[in-house]
């Protein structure tokens, strides 16, 4: 059976930074294409930043450089680093995975599996 768990979630202040891992079991990460998403209240899921097999990567404009995709093959885990956060980046994060596409999807229909979520609060 395919999990995908996120952990380092939190409640941290602007500016601050902040760490996400997605940890899987039933699957090997490195065959599949990685992606991080998040879904602020009311609004839709958004796609953040992706890992494709080959190592590229890729980001939504709004983190980019601010916001870093990386795999550890050997511990079967991905992350997402994230700093200078500020308050619209609130919202519930998810990792996402995705077997024989090509390059990096965007959208989230394209991933087959996911995490269950974990909560990012950014205060002012």
């Amino acid at each position: 059976q395919v999990q995908l768990v996120e952990s380092g979630g939190g409640l941290v202040q602007a500016g601050e930074s902040l760490r996400l891992a997605c940890t899987a079991s039933g699957v090997t990460l490195s065959w599949y294409t990685l992606g991080w998403f998040r879904q602020a209240a009311g609004k839709e899921r958004e796609f953040l930043a992706g890992s494709g097999r080959d190592g590229s990567t890729t980001y939504l404009h709004s983190v980019l450089g601010r916001f870093t995709i990386s795999r550890e093959n050997a511990k079967n885990t991905m992350y997402l680093e994230m700093g200078s956060l500020n308050p619209e980046d609130t919202a519930v994060y998810y990792c996402a995975a995705a077997v024989g596409r090509v390059g990096i999807p965007h959208k989230d229909v394209e991933y087959d599996h996911w995490g269950q979520g974990t909560q990012v609060t950014v205060s002012s």
